[in-house]
């Protein structure tokens, strides 16, 4: 089922999300409507929040990078199978010089900047079978993971800009809230007028 993402300035954007167990009711049915909602608006990740589901799980499929001629081919391999659930991730570790890679959010359409990551990040996290991980990722997936996590701690990509870049994007983002964007994916929007 494809569940409409929630737009910019919802505050279930911000909320702190909660640890679940394998008592979480329909955990697979979750995971399934996720993929499908994040493959309708051809994403490569989605937060649960994004869904108006304020729980530490997130998903990431880097497989639309594996034809990246920017990426090295060992990482391209890399990408062209992965494609992962995390839940109650925590980075437990940063690293390397900081990056700049223009990024954009399903929740904040027609907006894309450049934000600085590290390239490096040490993760714990729980697969879908609640099977504990710790390992480490770089590059392009280590910077889907980043943003992703941001999401389930209740941090917005834009929340990383300049204060100039900030200010430029404002009546944007506004507008975002407003419902007032062109996109072709189901959205929910915080600041819509209701009709009447």
């Amino acid at each position: 089922m494809i569940l409409p993402i929630v737009a910019y300035g919802d505050p279930v954007l911000r909320k702190e999300t909660e640890e679940i167990t394998k008592e979480y009711p329909n955990l697979d049915a979750v995971l399934e409507n996720m993929f499908e909602t994040m493959y309708e608006a051809r994403g490569i990740g989605l937060a649960a929040p994004q869904v108006n589901i304020p729980i530490r799980l997130f998903i990431v499929d880097a497989t639309p990078f594996e034809d990246d001629e920017d990426l090295s081919e060992e990482e391209q391999k890399f990408v062209s199978t992965f494609k992962r659930a995390f839940i109650n991730a925590r980075i437990v570790e940063e690293s390397g010089d900081e990056w700049a890679f223009n990024e954009g959010c399903l929740s904040i359409p027609d907006v894309r900047e450049d934000v600085f990551r590290k390239p490096n990040i040490v993760m714990e996290y729980e697969d879908e079978n609640f099977k504990k991980h710790k390992e480490s990722f770089s590059g392009i997936v280590a910077r889907i993971i980043q943003h992703e996590y941001d999401h389930i701690e209740g941090v917005l990509f834009t929340d990383k800009l300049s204060p100039l870049k900030k200010r430029l994007i404002k009546g944007k983002l506004e507008n975002i809230s407003k419902g007032k964007v062109s996109i072709e994916y189901r959205m929910k929007f915080p600041n819509a007028k209701k009709k009447r």
